[in-house]
This record gives C-alpha cells, structure tokens and sequence, in this order.
C-alpha cells in the first residue's frame, strides 16, 4: 500500500483529481495525523466491545449444535432459525437510526445489551425448551442489531475526521479478538455444562451494561466535541459531508454488499476445501492466525487505508482477495497460509474504507449510516451463501474443487474494475456537456 505522501507528490489518483475525496488531499498535504489520546469513555467502548464479542461467541458458533444434538430439532429446522437469527442481526440494523435519534445513543446501547442480557438469561431454562431457546436467540440477535451501529456511532461521534480511522480500526480489532477467543474460551462447557455458560454469559453482559449506564450522555469524544446524547443532523465531525452526494461514483453501500459478498466465500468454504487437504489442526492454526493478523494490523494500516481514494482501494482491495483465493487454489499448507493472509489484507482495507466513505458522503446521523452499512454486509453474506452454495458442489460435481477458489478470485479481480467504470460513465457525460459548451 502506498504510504502517506509527505512531499506533496501526488499519491494514489491524483493528478486529475479521480476518487480523491477532500480527506484524503487534506492528509495527504499535512502528512501525518496528530494522535490525540483516547479518551475514558472510548477506551471503556473498545474493552467493552471486546468483553461483548467474547461473550458472544463463547456460545453463537456452537448454536446450530445445541439446537440438533441437545433440542432434537432438525437440521432444516435448525438452518431456517439461524436464517431468521442472521437476517434480524444484520437487516435490523437499519432500525438502529431512528431509534438513537429518538433515544440517544447511550440509552440505544443500553436498551440493546437489556435485550441480549435477557436473551443470554434466557437460554437458561430454554435448554430443555426449544421454544425457549429460539426465543431466547431471536432477543440476542435483535440486541445485536441495535447496539453495533450505536456502539460505533458513539464511538466516532465529535470526534474529527482524522481520528475516524484509528477509532473504528481500534474497534474492529476488539471485535476481532473477542470473536478468536470466544470459542475456545467455551469449549470446556458448550456441551457438558451448557447452563453455567449461559450463566456466566449472562453476568458478563450485565456488567456490561452496569459499565455503559456510567457513560456520559455525549459521545465519546467528551463535552469538548460539542455533542450531545443522540444524533445530530450532520455527520460525526459535526459537519456537512463534503461534497459526496455530488462526486460520482460507486456507492459505499453497492461496494459494502459485493466486499462482504467476495469475502463470504473464504469465510463460509475454506473449512470444506482445506481440513480434507491439510488437518483440522492446521485449518485451526489458519483462522487464529487469521483472527491475529486482522487485530495487530487494523491499527497499524488505518492511517494508510485512509489516505487511500476510494477507487485505489478498491483495487488494492478486491485486488488482494483475488490473489489469495487464487493462493488457496493452488492449494498445500504454503497456498492456504498466504491466501489467508491476503484476504486478511484485503478485509482490512475494504471494510475500514467502505465505513469511512459511507461517514464522509452521508449527512445522516452516523448510527443511520453505520445501521445501512450493516445491512448491506447482510446481503453480501446471504447471496455469497446461495451462490457459493451452488458454486462448490458443482466445482465438486467436476472434480475440481480448485476450480471454485478460481471462479471466486476471477469475481474479485472483476468487481473493481466493473465498479470503477460505472464511475468513469457517470462522469463522462458532464465532461461530454463541458467540451460541448
């Protein structure tokens, strides 16, 4: 990635001024951004962020088989209920917006770890209840869907935009972390002591929410910021967005759906492809490596993803997952361990740079922009799961696994390119009108 530009030469897209957004040419002329320390509160959130994730996934992976093994309910009972379970986590972001505007932020956080505090509590009688349980699942995601986007709404809100990407990279890999250690975390008691892991999930999250009670009303940035418990009309800088409804180009939430899409297949396809290739341990090693990866490097590339115009990310982007979906379909420990890499790479900067896009071009409040952002990582997910679905077994069907990973990295080389002249058609037309005059 190329780094900050100190000498005033052009960086990534520059020259004619293509995809270069008024942050990126402000910090490309100042160089270097001033770190300004976090404050309590934001440190608070990104602890919390990490706690809230862990206790998460101490026991949401291991759903699908308390629901069979220990509910007796079957499998296409159990796929329709995670469905409904990730359609309200994801979809029901877009309600995040109204809600903290009516409520405030600090209060939308809280109503939302009640709702998961309660659903974890749930789970506790509903262990011998499917009803109970599904119930209990359905409260959960519904908490999820709510407190994420005002979680890095309160996050980012008052403070400038030059801190965004530090912040929301910060937090990225507090998710990261609590989501690598959950899991093992719960291992010893997922089956054999189900309720005093839901127990003790319970507890985590209500202190949690003990914590967030003692928040200030403003954002995280303090008083200083000038902001209040709530929303405001302009972005989190407190300001206009600048100039993005009028600068063509692709749409962070079209860009968010096909990142999120590309991605997906890695996520959901890598385990069938590479335990039978290598082992179950070394599929392991891979996603904790992964999980490491993605949480030392959010923060040490923010500054640089940022500096970026959109359009140069998007290439390095799409363009690193391309390469290693294609490392992984050469296959052999070697291919699997640098394609995770890369498409670690490829996560960090087209998701940080999605979220800081969709912030500078909207001026909705920034749990509105951060709730549709949500949204459109939920369509990426559903139709990576359909497509990709039908994409394997026929790789398979042909006796080419290999041939998948191929298919797939060909989209990812793709994408930018077909994204990127919907920009340039966009603008052709007024250079068409200008030339004419």
């Amino acid at each position: 990635m190329s780094p900050h530009r100190t000498d005033g030469a052009p960086g990534p897209g520059a020259g004619t001024g293509r995809g270069r957004t008024a942050r990126t040419r402000r910090w490309a002329a100042s160089g270097r951004t001033v770190r300004t320390p976090l404050t309590a509160p934001q440190r608070f959130l990104l602890a919390g962020s990490f706690l809230i994730t862990l206790g998460s996934f101490a026991v949401l992976p291991y759903m699908s088989v308390l629901l069979h093994q220990r509910l007796g309910l079957g499998l296409g009972t159990v796929g329709l209920v995670l469905a409904v379970a990730s359609l309200i986590q994801f979809a029901g972001g877009v309600v995040a917006g109204p809600v903290t505007g009516r409520i405030g932020l600090r209060r939308a956080m809280l109503l939302a770890l009640a709702l998961r505090t309660a659903g974890f509590a749930a789970f506790v009688p509903g262990l011998t209840s499917p009803v109970l349980a599904v119930g209990a699942l359905l409260l959960v995601s519904a908490g999820a869907a709510l407190y994420l986007p005002a979680n890095k709404a309160y996050l980012v809100e008052g403070a400038s935009e030059e801190r965004r990407p530090r912040l929301l990279s910060a937090s990225g890999s507090a998710f990261n972390a609590g989501m690598a250690l959950g899991p093992p975390a719960a291992a010893p008691l997922v089956m054999g002591s189900p309720g005093v892991l839901f127990s003790c999930v319970t507890v985590l999250f209500a202190l949690v929410a003990a914590g967030h009670a003692l928040l200030p009303g403003g954002a995280a940035g303090g008083p200083a910021d000038g902001t209040t418990d709530g929303s405001s009309a302009t972005t989190g800088a407190g300001r206009a967005p600048e100039s993005g409804a009028q600068r063509p180009g692709p749409s962070p939430f079209v860009v968010t759906v096909l990142s999120v899409y590309a991605f997906m297949f890695f996520q959901h396809y890598l385990a069938l492809y590479a335990v039978p290739r290598t082992s179950a341990a070394f599929y392991g090693a891979v996603l904790t490596g992964y999980a490491v990866l993605l949480v030392v490097g959010q923060p040490l590339l923010a500054e640089r993803v940022a500096a970026l115009s959109y359009p140069a990310a998007l290439r390095w982007g799409f363009g690193s997952m391309a390469l290693g979906m294609a490392a992984i379909g050469a296959g052999g420990h070697a291919g699997i361990a640098v394609g995770g890499a890369l498409l670690c790479l490829g996560e960090i900067v087209l998701f940080l740079q999605n979220d800081l896009e969709a912030l500078a071009r909207s001026s909705a409040a920034p749990a509105s922009v951060f709730g549709r952002q949500r949204l459109a990582a939920g369509i990426g997910a559903f139709a990576s799961g359909v497509v990709g679905g039908q994409l394997y077994g026929a790789a398979e069907s042909a006796g080419s696994a290999r041939g998948f990973w191929a298919v797939v990295g060909l989209q990812c080389l793709l994408l930018p390119v077909l994204l990127l002249r919907r920009r340039r058609a966009a603008r052709d037309p007024e250079g068409s009108r200008a030339g004419a005059g």
